[in-house]
């Protein structure tokens, strides 16, 4: 009997400590409030896991505090993640056209799986707008049958505010600050975050990105 007291009492001491452990490391907790920030980026730190990639089609690299797309190819896309994981959440970047056609698409991605599957919400410098998904490799568009033009969009090489929203199967794009696009999906609940840019029949699109913030929806 004394054993199984001895047991028990060192068990109860252990869950107080972890317990005190815990508390005294709120650091750990994942934040829960309504725009609490989940991951952020300024890009001044090419340590902070990009895809960093270039060949004859795309290049993707940390540039003087942005991140950059230079697509090469017409008719071509190209993306790059952080390489993390979350459920519902709310996406905002700035997206600056530094040089090439305006006919050209680039934005924000969600619930990124693998190359072939993940949620977009693009937007064009010559004012289009459009949300849809990649899945099996194969892109559709889910807010319209084709993108739509909204005055939100800043056309030309200005930059323009960027917001995603991914919240259970509501999918939903801000420009500047303006609802332009939502759509309904419910194919993946969670994934990785990220940022893409492609062009149309002609090559030569560059785009920076700056301040990458996840918040909680």
């Amino acid at each position: 009997m004394a054993i199984h007291q001895r047991s028990r009492t060192w068990f109860s001491l252990l869950a107080v400590l972890l317990l005190a452990a815990l508390q005294a490391c709120s650091w750990l907790e994942v934040p829960t409030q309504p725009g609490a920030v989940l991951f952020q980026d300024d890009f001044s730190r090419t340590s902070s896991g990009w895809d960093r990639y270039r060949d004859a089609v795309y290049r993707s690299d940390y540039q003087d505090g942005s991140f950059r797309f230079e697509v090469l190819a017409p008719d071509a896309d190209a993306w790059a993640n952080p390489g993390l994981d979350f459920g519902d959440v709310r996406i905002e970047v700035d997206a600056l056209k530094v040089e090439g056609p305006d006919d050209n698409r680039f934005g924000i991605l969600c619930r990124y799986q693998d190359p072939l599957n993940f949620y977009f919400f693009l937007i064009s410098s010559d004012g289009y707008v459009g949300i849809g998904l990649r899945k099996d490799g194969r892109a559709t568009l889910l807010s319209a049958d084709t993108m739509l033009p909204r005055d939100a969009v800043l056309q030309g090489s200005v930059a323009n505010h960027l917001r995603a929203d991914c919240f259970g199967s509501q999918l939903r794009l801000y420009v500047n600050g303006i609802s332009v696009a939502e759509a309904q999906a419910s194919e993946w609940a969670r994934g990785d975050v990220g940022l893409l840019t492609g062009t149309g029949v002609q090559p030569g699109v560059v785009i920076d990105f700056d301040n990458f913030s996840v918040l909680q929806p």
